[in-house]
């Protein structure tokens, strides 16, 4: 039963399914397992923040500038772009109609649209197995990405105080700790201040005190901003979405100030197209599109089932992933500015060790082997000119002087957590006012990360909520008990080696689970209800059609995608065995290591559990359809079949009739 218009739609209804409701009664209604009304964005602005402020998160701030810093800068942008047209825009525009034309969370939408494969006929009236995939996997994803928000309120904890923690090296009894003498104050602080972390993940090591007390902290956060629902976590987003774009903003203006900047920015541009040859270049970017907008979460469906039937979802679906592509090369255009002046930084202090050293032995030199410039005062010397000097005449000087290259050490990227906790913290160290800087910073991924979890937390609830009437009726306490089952689950990343856990589930948990949700929902509306059919609806929905080249694009070139994709992802995971980056205490770097067996049968249980529903519904949707069919076979034998224009007055109506309606309430409108 479709859900009540809000009150901005228009007051019409099917006529077939208001015929069908006076017959089936007033019981029936009440037995519905769905709510009988469902909330409604207060303004469109609303729901833009909202859409907005899920799809733009710490990903657009560390995976994204990672990624095209990784594969040739200009020439990923590029790519990144075709593939988001082709690919990621599409079934956007296809999660936000389906999510508006039904006004239901992801389990009524598959219900809907896919009957056989959701098991679940319109008219039933006897609660069947939802699919849960996509709570399922939102609820993974929120499991370890509220640690993430746990590690941000911890160093933004430690970001008022002078001079900030991870600035210099500890001492005890006026020596160095070696681990940290051996990596950097940033790195030291990162792995053994605030993660305190073991060797390897099979070393699982006591609880930090400090990260549970953040995460409390972050799950309480999401369920004050959960606690009445959409409408007041919007209220949330006003400031929690257009923060980050102010910091962002504030950040860009002062990073372009520093030196390096021009030349971070320039290496991020610089196209390096030979790199399109790497398969591997095209997954990780397929990868980031998918991940960027946030498809196969549920989350997208359940924000537009709250809209109005005549939103012009086709132009939402354009304006939020254009903003999220900007975002993505807004702060790209941050991380390298600040990461230029990190390399510039750096190479400085190579050039003058450098010249320190040729100060010391330059009686000895052949005159044609000195510089020309005036190497006993360090700061005159430009890098540009040691550089070309150090190019001609480098190899024949003793003493071991080094190159000093900006490109090479610009090449020094960090992944993930890594440019967030270790790059960023680093480079804040050296702005001026650097505790402003640095709590600004972690402020920003904070609010970024809070925009993303509430949209993944209504993913999780809006679904069950829709599914359920006696959950639907307690939406606070399921709110509550959400967010407790999922800080105490939540403590398995806040042992020692959680770190270890959180990069298992953010690689594996959620990659193939999501890709194969994506699947389903395409091949579901392309192919088992109708490419051609869906449009029809959309034009019902919207008072236009949207162009023929959508449905090429649903049952060709997108499924085709997102099963190459997959393919590829598995190939991978079965050439080359899983592994983790860890970090050794006696060495003070990371090392790659393999996942052992134990870790490996958590991973394939993850994926198992994440997908299982969707055979198991399939099951149960062939053997309930077989169980009602000689169900009425038998009924039909019993009954004579009565003819009538007054349905509703007929004693016994024709089955196979009342299937029918029941079909084409089941349509989208």
């Amino acid at each position: 039963m479709e859900k009540k218009p809000l009150p901005a739609d228009d007051d019409r209804t099917e006529t077939t399914e208001s015929e069908l409701d006076r017959c089936l009664g007033e019981e029936s209604q009440q037995d519905s397992s769905e709510p009988a009304a469902r909330a409604g964005w207060n303004s469109k602005i609303e729901y833009f923040l909202a859409q907005v402020g899920f799809s733009v998160g710490l990903g657009n701030v560390w995976r994204f500038p990672y990624l095209c810093h990784q594969n040739g800068g200009g020439a990923f942008l590029l790519l990144y772009v075709l593939l988001m047209l082709v690919v990621g825009i599409p079934l956007f525009f296809l999660e936000l109609a389906a999510g508006q034309a039904i006004r239901q969370g992801s389990i009524g939408v598959w219900k809907y649209i896919s009957p056989k494969l959701a098991g679940i006929g319109y008219s039933s009236c006897v609660p069947d197995n939802p699919v849960l995939i996509c709570p399922q996997v939102c609820f993974f994803v929120a499991l370890y990405y509220n640690v993430i928000l746990a590690w941000s309120l911890f160093y933004l904890g430690n970001s008022f105080q002078y001079p900030l923690p991870w600035e210099q090296c500890p001492k005890q009894d006026n020596i160095t700790v070696k681990e940290c003498e051996e990596s950097s104050a940033t790195s030291y602080f990162w792995y053994r201040k605030a993660l305190d972390i073991t060797d390897s993940i099979d070393e699982t090591g006591s609880f930090n005190t400090y990260i549970v007390c953040c995460l409390l902290a972050a799950w309480t956060i999401v369920c004050l901003g959960m606690f009445k629902g959409i409408k007041t976590s919007v209220k949330v987003m006003y400031f929690s979405s257009i923060f980050p774009y102010v910091v962002l903003f504030c950040f860009l203006v002062r990073g372009l100030m520093l030196d390096g900047a021009l030349d971070g920015i320039t290496y991020m541009f610089y196209p390096k197209l030979e790199i399109w040859g790497d398969i591997q270049v095209w997954r990780q970017a397929a990868t980031q599109v998918f991940f960027a907008l946030g498809l196969g979460f549920g989350s997208i469906i359940a924000y537009s089932s709250y809209n109005p039937k005549n939103n012009n979802c086709h132009r939402d679906a354009f304006t939020v992933s254009g903003i999220n592509f900007l975002t993505s090369v807004l702060a790209t255009l941050v991380v390298f500015a600040v990461l230029g002046f990190r390399a510039k930084q750096s190479i400085t202090t190579c050039v003058t060790s450098n010249l320190k050293k040729l100060d010391q032995f330059s009686s000895g030199l052949d005159k044609s082997l000195i510089p020309g410039f005036n190497f006993s005062d360090p700061e005159s010397v430009t890098v540009e000119e040691y550089s070309a000097w150090f190019k001609q005449y480098g190899q024949h000087i003793p003493g071991n002087l080094t190159e000093c290259n900006l490109e090479k050490e610009m090449q020094k990227g960090v992944e993930g957590t890594g440019l967030a906790f270790i790059a960023f913290t680093e480079a804040m160290s050296l702005l001026p006012g650097s505790p402003f800087w640095s709590a600004l910073f972690f402020l920003m991924l904070l609010n970024l990360g809070l925009s993303t979890m509430f949209g993944t937390m209504e993913g999780i609830l809006a679904p069950l909520t829709d599914r359920f009437k006696t959950l639907a009726k307690n939406k606070t306490k399921l709110t509550i008990f959400s967010c407790i089952v999922g800080f105490v689950i939540g403590l398995l990343f806040t042992q020692r080696c959680g770190n270890y856990f959180v990069m298992m589930f953010d690689d594996y948990s959620a990659t193939l689970p999501l890709i194969i949700v994506v699947v389903f929902e395409t091949f579901s509306v392309s192919w088992l209800y109708g490419a051609d059919r869906f449009l029809d609806d959309i034009e019902a929905m919207l008072g236009w059609r949207p162009h023929v080249i959508y449905k090429y694009l649903w049952k060709y070139i997108c499924l085709l995608a997102m099963l190459g994709l997959l393919g590829a992802t598995i190939i991978r995971m079965l050439i080359t065995p899983p592994t983790y980056m860890s970090w050794n205490q006696e060495m003070a770097s990371e090392v790659k290591l393999e996942y052992p067996g134990w870790a490996l049968a958590v991973l394939a249980l993850l994926i198992v559990f994440a997908m299982m529903p969707v055979p198991v519904a399939l099951i149960h949707a062939v053997l309930q359809d077989r169980t009602k069919q000689t169900a009425r076979d038998s009924e039909i034998g019993q009954y004579s079949i009565v003819n009538t224009d007054d349905k509703c007055d007929t004693p016994m109506t024709d089955m196979s009739e009342l299937d029918q309606r029941n079909g084409t309430a089941a349509s989208l409108s």
